[in-house]
């Protein structure tokens, strides 16, 4: 059980859990759970931690299918900054208590401002990490939302 996986339980919203064996030399880890899942990499989605303002300190999240690359300047506007660049893997892993590859938006240590990209609305459920490589949550936009508190923006690209 995954904090993420606890979130979505604890919420009594409807979620499904897929896992796959996950290769470490996959190039992608996003593209391979696709791929395992027999998804379109559109509906998969990849949580991408950025640093507000060139300040490590103050992180961001990016929620974006893994098909495509975070606009780091759509994410920072939505987010209310004037510039986004990526966080440094370290960074992201102490602020969400995950792995890099297995960073799930639900269930982070830290509460973030999070953006979610708007063609998550084309689906009617996206799949996402649920903490761990090789375990993706699978569930509607809104209530990844509701859960929490993303807004949705044109991010991707």
């Amino acid at each position: 059980m995954t904090p993420a996986i606890n979130v979505a339980r604890k919420a009594r919203i409807p979620f499904q859990i897929h896992e796959y064996t996950h290769d470490p030399a996959a190039a992608s880890y996003g593209l391979e759970a696709a791929d395992a899942l027999g998804q379109p990499p559109e509906r998969v989605f990849k949580t991408l931690l950025v640093a507000l303002n060139g300040d490590p300190r103050r992180l961001g999240v990016a929620i974006v299918p893994v098909s495509g690359q975070l606009d780091l300047k759509a994410v920072a506007a939505a987010l209310g900054a004037k510039k986004a660049s990526m966080a440094d893997p370290g960074d992201a892993e102490r602020a969400t208590g995950y792995v890099v590859g297995g960073i799930s938006p639900l269930g982070q240590k830290k509460r973030l401002p999070m953006a979610l990209d708007s063609s998550a609305g084309n689906f009617p459920t996206l799949y996402m990490s649920a903490g761990r490589r090789g375990l993706e949550i699978e569930m509607a936009a809104e209530d990844l939302i509701r859960l929490t508190g993303a807004i949705m923006a044109p991010i991707g690209r």
